[in-house]
């Protein structure tokens, strides 16, 4: 089952329609048991970056989606919903993002012959031969923002895309997928990377369903630095890792 995270804003029926589409029951919630009990985890996002994270504090949202993705839970995360899981954004002012992923979302300075918002279909390029995009000859999505994200490192870059300029367009950290377009009002393209991300084969243990509760009362930073360390010493102890050496996660590898 896939869980579709609800803080009260998003398009939230279009992305649960394009899930039935390909197949798969998803379940839009904001019980933090049914995010633990569920398979994938989906966070979508349509609105302001302040309110959108003032919504998730305010459902006790924040600690089910640490604890998905600390136990490795397929995660994706669609257009505002992948810039909530930077580490702050300058919309109508400075916000804290969730700090999963290191980086700013910043706001198009363009040409005035380019409109705001980044409206309408363009192409993605993806950087690497990542099976998500293998078998798409020219992969062209629906875009709908006014803010871009710029990640600190190059290694979480999927792919990009162009509006008077370069600008990242998905990212990808071991089982978390983000992507800046609308993969459910892509048509046959976009449902074919939902499809995907839902066959793709969990690589990372889940843990034990209690961590939602542990982290309930912690802070968002001590949250996140729970995470940085367990992963941190636990590529440091695990002799049988064969990523130990120069592995850039922040995220915790459970394998």
């Amino acid at each position: 089952m896939i869980a579709i995270i609800d803080y009260g804003m998003g398009n939230l029926r279009s992305v649960s329609k394009a899930f039935e589409a390909v197949g798969h029951q998803a379940v839009v919630t904001r019980e933090a048991r049914v995010i633990a009990n569920a398979s994938h985890v989906v966070l979508p996002g349509v609105g302001a970056f302040g309110d959108c994270m003032a919504n998730l504090e305010r459902y006790e949202l924040i600690a089910p989606i640490y604890s998905a993705v600390q136990t490795g839970k397929p995660f994706l995360g669609i257009c505002l919903g992948l810039q909530l899981l930077f580490t702050e954004s300058e919309e109508f002012g400075t916000h804290k993002g969730l700090g999963i992923i290191p980086g700013r979302v910043k706001k198009f300075v363009l040409d005035p012959s380019l409109k705001v918002p980044h409206m309408g279909w363009n192409d993605v390029r993806p950087r690497s031969s990542d099976s998500l995009f293998t078998g798409i000859e020219a992969p062209r999505y629906y875009f709908l923002h006014s803010y871009y994200f710029v990640p600190e490192r190059e290694e979480d870059v999927l792919a990009t895309a162009s509006y008077g300029g370069d600008f990242t367009a998905a990212i990808r950290k071991d089982h978390l997928f983000a992507c800046q377009f609308h993969p459910e009002k892509s048509q046959a393209v976009g449902l074919r990377i939902l499809r995907k991300r839902t066959k793709r084969k969990n690589r990372y243990q889940q843990k034990s369903r209690s961590q939602v509760s542990q982290y309930r009362h912690a802070s968002r930073s001590e949250i996140v630095s729970a995470i940085t360390m367990t992963s941190s010493s636990r590529q440091s102890n695990d002799p049988t890792c064969t990523r130990i050496a120069n592995c850039p996660s922040t995220l915790v590898c459970v394998r």
